[in-house]
């Protein structure tokens, strides 16, 4: 896994593991969210807020989703299919 990948896996974690799993959309993950939607994630030379990554991935997430790893892993492989990480 790369540096990268490693590093917004954390900061995804942190973020969204506060959630009430399940959730059935992006909404649900607003209130985890310390900055809300301005909330920031940065690794290496790539940054997005959570409104940039709802935009972005909207239609490659497969909510509802049980766990955060589930949530986490999704957003992961969207920004990589993306070539966005």
């Amino acid at each position: 896994m790369t540096d990268v990948k490693a590093e917004l896996r954390e900061q995804f974690m942190d973020a969204f593991g506060g959630a009430d799993f399940p959730v059935q959309n992006q909404m649900d993950l607003v209130p985890a969210l310390p900055n809300g939607p301005a909330t920031k994630f940065e690794a290496g030379d790539v940054s997005f807020t959570a409104m940039e990554l709802a935009a972005k991935l909207g239609s490659a997430q497969d909510f509802p989703y049980d766990t955060p790893e589930e949530l986490v892993d999704d957003i992961l492989d969207a920004l990589e299919s993306k070539e966005l990480i």
